[in-house]
C-alpha cells in the first residue's frame, strides 16, 4: 500500500518520475546502491527524528552523517531518531521504506545540502525494495522540503 501512495503522489506532483520496484532488498544504503548500480552517496536516505512534540524527516546523501552540533544548533534539541516500532505509525512508511513523498501533514521535511553533490538521487519509494530516481532540487520542490546543513 505504501508504494501505491508514493505512485499516486508522484503522478500528481511529478508525473515524469516513477517508483522502481526491484526484487532485491534496498533497505540499507549499501544494498540500495548495489541494487540500483549507483554510488552510495546517491542513495537519499530518509531518517525520522522526534523534535520536541513533532516528527521530522531528514533526507540526506547515503554517505553523509549527522553532525550533532549542527543538528542541535538548527533544531534546538539533541538528535533522537524514532524507535523502529514507532516509525510506520508516525511516518506512514515501514523502516527501510521511509521517504518524503506523501508524508503526513504534521511531519516536517528537510533536505540536507549533502544531496546537492549529485545530479540524481534515489530516495526509497515506500518499501524496502523500491526507489525513485530524481534530481535533488526537484525532490525538495515537490515535497515542500526546507534545505538545511546538518551533516559533516
Amino acid at each position: 500500500m505504501s508504494i501505491e501512495r508514493v505512485q499516486q503522489f508522484l503522478a500528481e506532483h511529478a508525473p515524469e518520475t516513477a517508483v522502481t520496484v526491484l526484487t532485491k532488498n534496498t533497505a540499507t544504503v549499501a544494498l540500495a546502491a548495489e541494487a540500483f548500480g549507483v554510488e552510495s552517496g546517491q542513495i537519499a536516505k530518509t531518517l525520522s527524528f522526534r523534535v520536541n512534540d513533532g516528527v521530522v524527516l531528514l533526507v540526506m546523501a547515503g554517505t553523509a552523517r549527522i553532525d550533532n552540533k549542527k543538528y542541535k544548533q538548527f533544531f534546538g534539541v539533541k538528535a533522537r531518531m524514532l524507535p523502529a516500532e514507532e516509525v510506520e505509525a508516525l511516518t506512514g512508511y515501514p523502516p527501510g521504506g521511509v521517504c518524503p513523498f506523501a508524508a503526513p501533514a504534521a511531519v516536517r521535511i528537510y533536505c540536507d545540502r549533502s544531496l546537492c553533490s549529485y545530479g540524481e538521487v534515489l530516495p526509497a519509494g515506500g518499501s524496502d525494495n523500491s526507489g525513485v530516481r530524481i534530481a535533488p532540487q526537484r525532490l525538495a520542490s515537490i515535497t515542500g522540503a526546507e534545505w538545511i546543513d546538518v551533516t559533516g
